[in-house]
């Protein structure tokens, strides 16, 4: 059993964005749950609008699933849970698994929430501290806060390490010498 990352309360995952180190890559999965509301479904969970959420209707546990094409690296994930608005219906605990379809998940991360607020942030790295490389993930929700049923999610991003590249990285040029050959006409 582990605890989230620990970040100030409701700290925004696009701040991780704007370092340059990371990129969101959900939009590149295919999203499905184990069961939803009429409209509050996955356009829901992905519509970057804190207000709006993922309401189950069901059996425990709840699942999220995202599938991507080809086996992608993913870095972190970010689930926005907020206790005060939803109450029993926040979950409590989550299991987080990976692997190449249904048929082989394995926990990689088992997360107990007490009355979250904000954005949980979630890293999914192998023994070695690397990025985890997978097909799949799924969230699945195994217990809600006061014993509830159904589940609210607001928001899931899924964020992916950026590459660094050489190209255009130059060293600086710092003598008079290099500092007239620093450009072409």
């Amino acid at each position: 059993m582990t605890t989230p990352n620990k970040t100030p309360p409701g700290a925004d995952p696009k701040q991780l964005e704007r370092t340059g180190t990371v990129r969101e890559i959900g939009s590149q999965a295919v999203w499905s749950l184990s069961s939803c509301k009429p409209g509050f479904g996955v356009d829901q969970l992905r519509d970057d609008n804190l207000e709006t959420y993922w309401q189950s209707d069901g059996s425990q546990p709840h699942l999220v699933n995202i599938q991507f094409r080809r086996k992608t690296t993913v870095k972190t994930l970010c689930i926005y849970a907020d206790y005060k608005s939803d109450e029993s219906y926040t979950p409590s605990k989550i299991s987080v698994r990976v692997g190449n379809n249904f048929h082989n998940l394995q926990e990689v991360r088992q997360l107990e929430l007490v009355e979250p607020s904000g954005w949980i942030h979630v890293p999914l790295t192998d023994t070695h501290k690397k990025p985890i490389r997978t097909f799949m993930i799924q969230i699945a929700v195994l217990a809600n806060h006061q014993n509830g049923r159904d589940t609210h999610m607001r928001q899931i991003k899924v964020y992916t390490p950026v590459e660094e590249s050489s190209i255009g990285k130059f060293p600086r040029c710092t003598t008079i010498d290099f500092m007239m050959y620093r450009s072409i006409r």
